[in-house]
């Protein structure tokens, strides 16, 4: 060790923000295990660097007892022995004899350099961890890496995101260099470091992708009330406007429905019904079966379920391919919703059907 040492350790407190004492205190415990590895040495060990010059110096440490007393001499002295090498030791005390090794300034630089090397790789993580964890529910764009068992590594700069199968847009191809936006999902510390997650069929990156085409739901003029979503096939988004002024829906498709299209695309073709949130529940529900035209809804506020009639030609559309309509609407509006057609309810009314 010496003065470029702990030059280059100033270095990279400047640069890293690494503290000189954190790797000072790493060091000498690294030291104390190298030590004892090189050397075999079973008894008490400590390491002290100076903190100015580099300069190392290894201890046995011994407990100060009575001659009598001594059980392990590798760990005890007598009185009489501490005395010796200095006359104020007293029984109970701690004696320190330097035993540094010939070569151990060797083995010492070995050590500081991997230690080095593994607190500036850890701080480097913990950046990282700090600057992704406060930007989880956010929309980042990133180039895809590798595919790897089904997993698609992402580059985000800094670091590398994983899309596992769970969070893929079913359908979707991916392939190496392509670029996509993503919703961060979660964040996670490993012994690997941090493990970010994305998304791409979460209903958060429906959300924020509107909010980075419709300037006046950033702005808070409109606002988004709720999202349901089949990823890769539909979604739904109920969106109201605070200013009377505002039409949300208009906001929401833009000119020649250039703003809805830039979502779309980006969904890889996925379906988006953007339909109005009202106070009025009833009028929620129709809203929400959206392309569906509605003639009644019969709410019960008790059992959050809702009797929806729909035209007779309209039904298939109410329901949807599979349900698919009408179980996106029961999500976005969070009540039952039983639809029937226009004859069916009369047959219902007459008795008929109970």
């Amino acid at each position: 060790m010496n003065v470029d040492f702990i030059n280059a350790l100033e270095e990279i407190e400047k640069e890293k923000g690494i503290a000189k004492d954190i790797i000072f205190d790493a060091l000498e415990s690294a030291l104390i295990s190298s030590y004892k590895k090189n050397f075999g040495s079973s008894q008490n060990v400590l390491v002290e660097m100076n903190r100015d010059t580099g300069a190392v110096r290894v201890y046995a440490t011994k407990d100060v007892v009575s001659a009598d007393s001594i059980e392990d001499p590798l760990l005890q002295i007598s009185l009489d022995e501490a005395r010796k090498i200095n006359p104020a030791y007293e029984l109970g005390e701690v004696v320190k004899i330097e035993i540094t090794p010939r070569d151990f300034g060797r083995i010492a630089a070995q050590t500081a350099k991997q230690v080095v090397i593994q607190r500036i790789k850890d701080a480097e993580r913990d950046v990282i961890f700090d600057e992704f964890i406060n930007r989880e529910n956010e929309i980042i764009t990133g180039q895809i890496q590798r595919i790897s068992k089904n997993n698609v590594y992402i580059d985000l700069g800094k670091t590398e995101g994983i899309l596992p199968p769970a969070e893929q847009i079913e359908g979707e191809q991916y392939s190496q260099s392509q670029r996509l936006k993503l919703l961060i999902l979660e964040v996670k510390k490993t012994t690997k470091g941090p493990q970010i997650v994305l998304s791409r069929a979460n209903t958060g990156l429906v959300k924020r992708l509107f909010e980075l085409e419709v300037p006046e739901i950033s702005e808070g003029i409109v606002e988004i009330y709720s999202v349901s979503r089949e990823a890769g096939s539909r979604t739904k988004i109920a969106v109201y406007s605070k200013n009377p002024e505002v039409d949300p829906l208009g906001a929401c498709v833009g000119f020649k429905g250039a703003r809805v299209k830039a979502i779309v695309d980006e969904l890889s073709g996925e379906k988006i019904d953007i339909v109005i949130w009202s106070k009025n529940i009833g009028e929620f529900i129709a809203n929400s079966l959206s392309p569906s035209k509605v003639v009644k809804v019969i709410p019960n506020e008790k059992e959050k379920s809702a009797l929806v009639v729909v035209p007779d030609y309209q039904l298939s559309l109410a329901i949807g391919k599979e349900g698919q309509n009408a179980r996106l609407a029961a999500k976005l509006t969070n009540w039952k919703i039983d639809i029937k057609s226009e004859s069916q309810y009369a047959e219902m009314e007459r008795g008929v059907i109970s």
